[in-house]
């Protein structure tokens, strides 16, 4: 199984790595337009990602563009309903607006604030059907 962490920061970077390597290998973009070129090239292969955690708040393409691109290069493969891969947006916001694009315009799988919680960062995933 793998999964994509798209985070600007370093240290977010290493949490969410640690989490997710005891259940499958993690690969890191440092931003939006990164991790929107990885998620391209995994769905082209027979290992696509099953999970991306991605930052809202990153420089350049942010997270909201990025799961936004995400979705339409899914609906142009073809991905559709539970075949999409699961996107945990990740955020330091607890705000109602992001919350919403996140959900809504997005069509993200989860939404945690940060310092993420390994407990509750591990039973979200649980509930989307990844462990």
């Amino acid at each position: 199984m793998r999964f994509l962490i798209v985070e600007d920061e370093l240290t977010s970077q290493q949490i969410l790595s640690e989490i997710l390597e005891p259940y499958g290998k993690c690969n890191i973009a440092t931003n939006g337009a990164e991790g929107i070129k990885m998620f391209e090239e995994a769905s082209k292969s027979d290992d696509p990602y099953r999970l991306v955690c991605m930052d809202i708040m990153m420089p350049g393409v942010d997270g909201q563009k990025a799961l936004s691109r995400i979705r339409e290069i899914e609906k142009n493969n073809g991905v559709r309903g539970a075949k999409k891969v699961r996107v945990v947006m990740t955020t330091a916001l607890e705000d109602q607006k992001n919350v919403i694009e996140a959900f809504y315009k997005g069509g993200a799988s989860a939404y945690m604030v940060k310092p993420i919680d390994k407990q509750q960062f591990l039973k979200e995933i649980s509930k989307l059907g990844i462990l």
